[in-house]
């Protein structure tokens, strides 16, 4: 097995209304690759965001009481606090500096995901700005999709990617929170090992996997390079969701 990834070029800073399709085709071409079945194309979640215009300034959040009462234990800005509590289905755990939430999309992460870096330079300073994930990752990543697939006429998959922390691990990694084209999961319960063991509980996070290679070659601060392409990715693309990565919360042991 081969699989490389390779961080297309040319990229610029995304604006609001921007076509991701055009400028990522742009880009390849660029970048000296073409399109081939199979391949996969890894996207930041901050340019989506950028793209569908997920900005909000918090000089216009006016904090709820609740808000001013997440702050008072978070320590965080009344006005983030009051994002935070309209970008989470629940609030998990709080302390100094950081909230743990079930953002509205259903996986838990930190401060809903709601991002100041690189933020700035959409035509202000201002460190007001924020940044909110993409409304649907899964059909934003299903639209980009579709568009690539008709120009280039490959079977393509799209995957938009995060970077969470772990409970139990020091350090964030790249998850993918939208998914189109694409396995989530690979359940190879009834597979033989090496010595004939067929396999009882092996369920691989492979979108999880590929996520986080991907991080790796993306970088996560000055480097501008958002968008991922791969090849080599070892199992059949199909039509998956971030959804089928969540864990069901009967099954969460420590929530």
């Amino acid at each position: 097995m081969t699989l490389a990834l390779t961080a297309l070029k040319g990229i610029p800073i995304i604006k609001p209304g921007d076509n991701l399709a055009g400028i990522i085709l742009s880009s390849i071409q660029q970048s000296d690759l073409t399109l081939e079945d199979g391949d996969i194309l890894v996207l930041a979640q901050k340019i989506v965001s950028k793209a569908e215009n997920q900005f909000i300034n918090l000089a216009n959040i006016q904090p709820s009481p609740q808000a001013l009462a997440l702050s008072a234990k978070s320590g965080k800005d009344p006005r983030l606090a009051e994002l935070i509590l309209r970008e989470s289905t629940e609030i998990l755990r709080t302390r100094f500096g950081s909230v743990i939430v079930e953002h509205r999309l259903g996986f838990v992460c930190a401060n809903a995901g709601i991002d100041h870096s690189n933020v700035a330079g959409e035509g202000t300073t201002s460190e007001d700005w924020v940044l909110l994930l993409p409304q649907d990752p899964d059909r934003s990543s299903e639209v980009l999709r579709l568009q690539l697939q008709q120009v280039s006429g490959k079977k393509l998959g799209i995957m938009i990617i995060d970077s969470h922390g772990r409970a139990w691990r020091l350090g964030t990694v790249g998850v993918a929170i939208g998914i189109s084209g694409l396995p989530g999961l690979m359940d190879e319960r009834g597979w033989q090992d090496l010595f004939g063991y067929t396999l009882q509980i092996t369920v691989v996070g492979v979108a999880d996997e590929l996520a986080a290679a991907a991080s790796l070659v993306m970088g996560q601060a000055s480097e501008g390079t958002p968008v991922v392409h791969v090849r080599g990715f070892q199992y059949p693309l199909r039509n998956g969701s971030m959804k089928e990565l969540l864990r069901p919360k009967e099954q969460d042991m420590f929530r």
